[in-house]
């Protein structure tokens, strides 16, 4: 196993949200992270904001739905932290709620493209080194409960996360022990992505036995626990980190 402080995580969306939070708590174990994202000023501040709070950080540009740029983010994180041992496929976009009488092409195709494409490119490209020693590579996707039910998003974001937890199944199938693959399935979340949505998810979870939508940090913790030797026997599944949401 991997220890935290040792190892070197690459985190995708991570210049905001659960993606900066994930940064965050992995720098905060003692691990080198790289920070991804189209955003490159903001993944350049969370790099710094690391690097100011003593840990080990760098910055890259990295865009999911091209190939070419998924191969760039895998090279320059080996040339600088030699390995990559965590792998974070939390880059993802949402529809708006769109049901699929409304939506367009160019919608459905956004939302696939970054949502389920993107971790499937990131992945394939980084699993050679993931598999390379002795030591056991860890992917984590960012799922949703719109993974595991209808009405958590609209058609296109609803079809990516069922996707992207059968993409997690899978490769636990085709790859296990060798790399360990988990998902962890978020409710509502007040990232920079739903910040003008903030009534709504107050709405929407008032229900739910937690009564309150969930802090970046919160998820962020799941996933450092999921790469974590404590989480050494949990293999190809889906954690809901969902306040109760999916309860009944």
């Amino acid at each position: 196993m991997v220890s935290l402080p040792d190892s070197v995580a690459v985190i995708t969306g991570a210049a905001s949200g659960m993606g900066k939070a994930m940064a965050h708590e992995f720098a905060d174990e003692g691990a080198s992270v790289v920070v991804v994202d189209v955003d490159e000023d903001g993944a350049a501040a969370v790099a710094t904001e690391i690097a100011d709070g003593g840990g080990d950080a760098m910055a890259v540009y990295g865009d999911v739905t091209d190939t070419d740029s998924v191969e760039s983010v895998v090279e320059e994180s080996v040339e600088e932290f030699g390995t990559i041992d965590i792998l974070c496929n939390n880059a993802g976009i949402l529809d708006d709620f769109t049901p699929a009488g409304e939506a367009s092409d160019d919608l459905w195709n956004a939302v696939i493209d970054v949502n389920l494409n993107g971790p499937f490119h990131m992945t394939r490209a980084a699993l050679p080194v993931l598999q390379e020693g002795n030591e056991e590579g860890v992917v984590i996707n960012t799922a949703s409960i719109a993974g595991k039910v209808a009405g958590g998003g609209g058609a296109a974001y609803t079809t990516s996360k069922h996707g992207l937890i059968g993409f997690t199944k899978q490769l636990s199938h085709d790859y296990g022990p060798d790399i360990r693959a988990n998902a962890v399935c978020p409710g509502a979340v007040a990232t920079g992505m739903t910040e003008d949505m903030i009534e709504d998810l107050e709405a929407m979870t008032e229900g739910t036995p937690a009564g309150r939508y969930a802090k970046p940090e919160e998820i962020a913790r799941v996933v450092r626990y999921l790469a974590s030797d404590e989480a050494s026997f949990v293999h190809g599944t889906a954690v809901n980190v969902d306040g109760g949401w999916l309860v009944d």
